[in-house]
């Protein structure tokens, strides 16, 4: 679990506000980006259709479009 220690302060607005030590802030960033990842992962993993595109018709594709944009 992680762990934070957030203070709780009023801003001039009355508006609550929360401070978070830099380190624990910074975890807590990297932890919501990681589920991020998860989501997509699962997100892509359950609209696979099992279809496969060689790497090299991918690179075709690439260059050609970007032949076109030139």
């Amino acid at each position: 679990m992680l762990a934070i220690h957030p203070q709780y302060i009023k801003d001039t607005a009355g508006n609550n506000l929360v401070i978070l030590p830099q380190k624990e802030f910074d975890t807590l960033i990297e932890e919501l980006e990681d589920l991020e990842d998860i989501r997509l992962y699962d997100n892509v993993k359950k609209a696979d259709t099992g279809e496969r595109v060689p790497m090299a018709d991918v690179f075709k594709s690439l260059d050609t479009k970007h032949q076109e944009n030139s």
